[in-house]
């Protein structure tokens, strides 16, 4: 079965990317190109048919350097463009809805925030547990504050305990992403800061090399 690949998860997040003048096939490449095997296309606003064709595109992009793809929220785009797997949260279809759509290989994330969903969480059929948002994010609203480091820690240890990655997002940074593997993430998930300082590909590769020291 496939897994967390890699301890940089770029979030090819169509909204950011267009503010910051980066279409999502583009944003994807320039990841790429920065060294990252693991994404993530996450276009809340995007009409299904566009969003399938920016999907495949991306996973066609990735499968020449053999990178993984996941696509956010929608399983049946991610199931149509070849993707490697699905990511959800709490509102979205359940794990075990996702797994019959997508199949037994794929890989299923699941975001949590709270001590109750990660409990909740490693007893689903998923691939790995998601936690968020680790520090203060204005870029994925989700309803909760902050978990801190401790958070990640605790939920670290419910996950393996369970023979599951985890995955942590929100408001990760260059200088704190290396405490939050410390703290037991598998991987962390990142949008703003590769977007910092205009240039995706060298930020990916600084933050690829942070992560490696």
């Amino acid at each position: 079965m496939k897994t967390v690949p890699d301890p940089l998860c770029a979030i090819v997040d169509a909204d950011a990317g267009a503010r910051a003048g980066w279409r999502p096939v583009d944003l994807a490449a320039a990841f790429l190109d920065g060294g990252v095997r693991f994404l993530q296309l996450r276009a809340k606003s995007m009409a299904s048919g566009l969003m399938l064709e920016t999907a495949v595109a991306i996973v066609e992009r990735a499968r020449q350097c053999g990178a993984t793809v996941l696509v956010n929220d929608r399983a049946d785009v991610a199931r149509l463009a070849g993707a490697d797997g699905v990511h959800v949260g709490q509102d979205d279809l359940a794990p075990a809805a996702v797994r019959a759509l997508v199949g037994p290989s794929a890989i299923v994330g699941l975001s949590t925030h709270t001590v109750e969903q990660i409990e909740r969480a490693v007893a689903e059929p998923i691939t790995y547990v998601a936690i968020g948002p680790v520090f203060r994010t204005t870029t994925k609203a989700t309803g909760y504050d902050r978990v801190g480091l401790d958070m990640v820690r605790g939920a670290a240890a419910r996950a393996t305990a369970r023979g599951l990655p985890l995955v942590a997002i929100g408001g990760i940074t260059i200088e704190t992403a290396r405490s939050v593997i410390d703290a037991g993430a598998t991987s962390v998930a990142v949008i703003s800061d590769l977007l910092a300082g205009g240039d995706p590909t060298r930020r990916a590769r600084e933050f690829l090399q942070a992560l490696r020291s």
